[in-house]
């Protein structure tokens, strides 16, 4: 799985006093290593408690954050986010939520802006609920960031989780399944999948399905042929003003020259926001 590192880096002006700063910040940091290592679980999960964000609303959950040491020689630390499920949705399993990239953090996208219990108001200070959390839903949420391809890395992840338990009776890890969404995996089965879910859900015509499947090269997207080009304009225009992510609601796309990513993994610059915005993350 991923990780994220947290450096510190301290620069010396070469003072005395600044040298003092630095040992003194080492001190306190070995100090607070010494003391965290000391607590036990429960004392730990306390430390860890969030008692209130800034502007945030009073709620009936638990949430907590921290660094889960990973390599204290190296300096690596997980940092996460965990939210419990209000008392009406016990009980309730533990779902980790990663998101994928590169640059989407699971912090400021995933919990901030879908599925998290709060989203930023228009002021920039404050919080409110939101409906759609998944912590509300029956699940509890745990973020950690971090920038990669979540359609390696959480398969992998799970794959590992999986053979350790093998064997293993009431294993620490009650390891029900794993789900991507919009993940790159492979040209082959990103390619597949996409034609596929356009066609299955009546949003290309049955004969460009077809000129989709013999044009393009499954095994390479980098480069298309221009044939493979032609049936992709010709998808694009018979999809028309939907949103390829929510195909059922209205599109979002208010901004006067939003982008949009082609097949060929390229950023165009799309005038026209009416038009459809699909590609292959």
């Amino acid at each position: 799985m991923g990780f994220s590192s947290l450096s510190l880096v301290a620069r010396s002006s070469g003072s005395s006093s600044s040298s003092f700063r630095i040992c003194l910040l080492l001190l306190v940091a070995g100090l607070a290593a010494v003391a965290a290592a000391s607590c036990s679980p429960a004392e730990q999960q306390e430390q860890d408690r969030v008692a209130r964000l800034p502007g945030q609303p009073r709620v009936d959950f638990a949430q907590y954050s921290g660094y889960v040491t990973v390599d204290a020689r190296a300096g690596r630390a997980l940092f996460y986010w965990l939210v419990e499920a209000p008392p009406s949705a016990q009980p309730a399993p533990l779902v980790l939520w990663l998101n994928g990239g590169p640059g989407c953090s699971s912090i400021a996208y995933g919990a901030s802006e879908e599925l998290g219990p709060f989203r930023i108001d228009s002021d920039g200070k404050t919080l409110y609920l939101n409906p759609y959390a998944w912590n509300t839903g029956g699940f509890s949420l745990k973020d950690s960031t971090f920038m990669h391809l979540r359609g390696h890395y959480v398969p992998q992840l799970s794959q590992l989780v999986y053979r350790k338990n093998a064997g293993v009776e009431n294993a620490t890890i009650n390891f029900r399944g794993f789900l991507v969404g919009n993940a790159v995996t492979d040209d082959y089965h990103d390619y597949v999948g996409t034609f596929e879910y356009w066609w299955t859900h009546g949003l290309i015509s049955d004969a460009t399905y077809r000129i989709l499947r013999v044009r393009c090269d499954y095994q390479v997207s980098e480069h298309p042929s221009d044939a493979c080009v032609n049936a992709l304009d010709t998808a694009d225009s018979e999809m028309g003003n939907i949103d390829p992510y929510s195909i059922y609601t209205l599109p979002c796309n208010d901004h006067p020259r939003s982008l949009k990513r082609n097949l060929r993994g390229h950023y165009v610059s799309n005038p026209l926001p009416s038009k459809a915005q699909f590609d292959i993350d």
